[in-house]
């Protein structure tokens, strides 16, 4: 990941890239400041990827190891896909942290401790027999224990704070202090801290400023930091740019698809983790034309949404992993009524409550199949935070086009996560634009004009809809199977038969573009044997892999689907153009049981449920592996075989950083 470049000051290090994590007690502000110094580091023109990883306890007994919270980086001069295997640098606020984490910090890494924070009764409540600061079991590391607390305590004093207040502000010390080390401004920081403490009385404010300023001033002064790094600005396309977290890109998403429309969003939405922020971030927006209704629970949630749909609105809901199995029948009745709804699920571990704060992809089933009797929608996956804006705006195309649910899966490694996302031109987004039924549009019984609900358009299969109350276009609604065109309840078999299938052609017809294959070595079946493909979150780790390997000489193609159902039409005939095709997945192996019975493959599987995402480095062992195999032309190797060698990789190092993304 990082390589140290020509050094034209020699206090000043120059390096491609860096993954720094901050650790501490969930009420050390850690998601705080590692999301300002990714920001500081977007704002600088770096390529940004971020990784908050939360206790999964609402809130652990504090200082002990349960209850830590981190938040790592990955900040480089050119285009990463991850948020990093290791970190470089690591910032442990207690000895909580520290026991941790530190089995991730590379060796040879930086690590730099509050110092302050480790007493006799932390370091039992963190587990520790002895004081590792002393001990010499950081021996393999590069320490920096520091009085973070107390140099904050020390920084705030005529400020009229409490003792217990100053020493909240040790974070922003700290952000203070890793922003010298790696030459980052922190105007902006100061600018939201304003924003931020506005509210607040003002020695709130003018404290956190001040430890801050003095992170900056102690790594400036003290000759424990011989020298600083520095890490250019990447090369991204041109534009304008946000530091953009992957929930916050979603309701971007939606809303610029409801503006295309020219209809108001209305959000049915019950807080669950991790897809609360969604519902956050769209009840900010009522001045663009955003309706936001937090229901007592998930079932009264997508009950809203559907009624927010028939009342001429882009109806959306949010939720995760239990609460999508409650929305099951009320995602059957939004088929059967052919409204355009967007459900989105922000996946998280399970079964049951599982971990509700880890990343996980075992919805995908569950978004294909979790419904009972044959209720076909069609199911999109993000692939990255900044994609999550696109794939919302296309779940919503889908809808409004096909007068049909969608169900958009992302998942809390990316929902949390954050990248820079290129703004884009509101004037190239596409017309979403859909008439609503304002007269009759066929004859009744009695021969006099009648409206006819389930009169559809030829090419789409779309119903018509009419706005509530308009003269003239009254019909029946409910989930009771409607007769073809009528609309009226219908219990004829044929007629069952008849509507079921349309429903499924409905979504089968949807224009899904062709799967296309990364592959520099030539196009499928002419370079690369090995193709790896994989879904959703998963984009990241498998591209920065694939990256590896072709460091070492090795040809290996790489694809990804965003449609997972209709799955696209080339599926199938890019699959048998390969030897083997790998599909790694953050489940025991969903994906790769779809592929074996849509495109009659044997695909090998390559998965965990670990709630953490994979690690570049793991995969790339196995693509090494499996690459190689097929260059010599052996057979296939078997899902048992993958997990043998997983994690084995071995790469090397620089001064401040592995290799990773290149």
């Amino acid at each position: 990941m990082t390589t140290e470049l020509e050094q034209p000051d020699p206090r000043v290090r120059r390096l491609k890239g860096v993954v720094i994590r901050f650790a501490g007690d969930s009420g050390d502000g850690m998601q705080l400041t590692g999301d300002r110094f990714g920001a500081q580091a977007a704002e600088a023109g770096n390529d940004v990827a971020t990784l908050p990883d939360f206790p999964a306890e609402i809130r652990a007994p504090a200082g002990t190891v349960g209850g830590v919270s981190s938040y790592q980086l990955h900040v480089a001069d050119h285009d990463i896909t991850t948020p990093g295997d290791q970190p470089d640098v690591l910032v442990a606020m207690n000895p909580a942290a520290l026991k941790a984490t530190l089995k991730d910090l590379r060796p040879g890494g930086v690590l730099l401790v509050d110092s302050g924070a480790f007493n006799v009764r932390s370091l039992e409540k963190a587990g520790y027999d002895s004081d590792p600061l002393t001990d010499g079991s950081l021996a393999n590391y590069i320490v920096h224990a520091v009085d973070l607390t107390g140099l904050a305590v020390g920084a705030t004093e005529g400020l009229g704070l409490k003792r217990k207040d100053a020493a909240r502000t040790k974070n922003m010390f700290a952000l203070g202090l890793v922003s010298w080390m790696f030459n980052q401004p922190i105007e902006s920081t100061i600018a939201y801290l304003e924003k931020r403490f506005a509210k607040k009385p003002p020695e709130i404010l003018a404290g956190n400023l001040a430890a801050l300023r003095a992170g900056v001033d102690y790594g400036d002064t003290t000759e424990a930091f011989a020298v600083s790094y520095e890490v250019k600005p990447a090369a991204l396309p041109p534009g304008q740019y946000r530091h953009m977290r992957g929930n916050r890109a979603i309701a971007f998403g939606l809303v610029a698809a409801a503006h295309q429309a020219g209809m108001p969003l209305f959000l049915g939405a019950y807080p669950i983790t991790p897809a609360t922020d969604v519902l956050h971030e769209l009840s900010k927006l009522i001045s663009h034309d955003v309706r936001s209704y937090q229901a007592e629970d998930e079932i009264a949630a997508i009950g809203a949404a559907i009624g927010g749909s028939f009342a001429g609105m882009l109806g959306v809901t949010v939720t995760s992993g239990p609460g999508m199995a409650l929305k099951s029948e009320a995602i059957g009745l939004a088929i059967s009524l052919e409204l355009p709804l967007v459900i989105v699920n922000v996946q998280r571990g399970g079964p049951s409550t599982g971990l509700p704060t880890k990343t996980e992809q075992s919805d995908l089933l569950q978004a294909l199949y979790g419904r009972h009797g044959e209720a076909p929608l069609p199911v999109l996956a993000a692939q990255s935070p900044a994609d999550c804006f696109n794939a919302a705006f296309e779940a919503a195309q889908i809808a409004l086009e096909r007068r049909t649910p969608v169900i958009l899966l992302s998942d809390s490694y990316i929902a949390n996560g954050s990248e820079p996302w290129k703004v884009p031109d509101v004037s190239e987004l596409p017309d979403l634009g859909i008439e609503f039924a304002t007269e009759p549009n066929g004859v009744g019984k009695d021969g006099q004009p009648a409206f006819h609900p389930y009169k559809r358009d030829p090419r789409t299969l779309a119903r018509p809809l009419a706005i509530p109350g308009t003269p003239g276009l009254e019909h029946r609604i409910g989930g009771l199977e409607k007769a073809d065109g009528s609309g009226e309840i219908s219990h004829d078999a044929d007629n069952h038969d008849l509507m079921v299938r349309t429903r499924q052609n409905k979504v089968d017809g949807i224009e899904v573009p062709p799967l296309e294959v990364d592959d520099p070595s030539g196009p499928p079946g002419f370079g690369a044997k090995l193709l790896v493909i994989g879904w959703g979150s998963t984009y990241g780790p498998i591209g920065a892999a694939c990256r590896l390997v072709r460091d070492q000489g090795l040809a290996i193609a790489q694809a990804h689907l965003r449609y997972l159902n209709p799955l696209p039409a080339n599926l199938a005939s890019v699959l048998a153009a390969y030897d083997t095709v790998l599909v790694p997945e953050m489940n025991l192996g969903q994906l790769g049981g779809l592929l074996r019975m849509h495109c009659q493959v044997e695909p090998v599987g390559y998965t965990q449920t670990r709630g953490l995402p994979f690690r570049a480095v793991e995969l790339a062992a196995v693509f090494t592996r499996l690459a190689n195999d097929a260059e010599v032309g052996g057979a296939p190797l078997t899902t048992e075989d993958i997990k043998a060698i997983g994690g084995t990789g071995n790469v090397g190092r620089s001064e401040l950083g592995s290799e990773g993304d290149k």
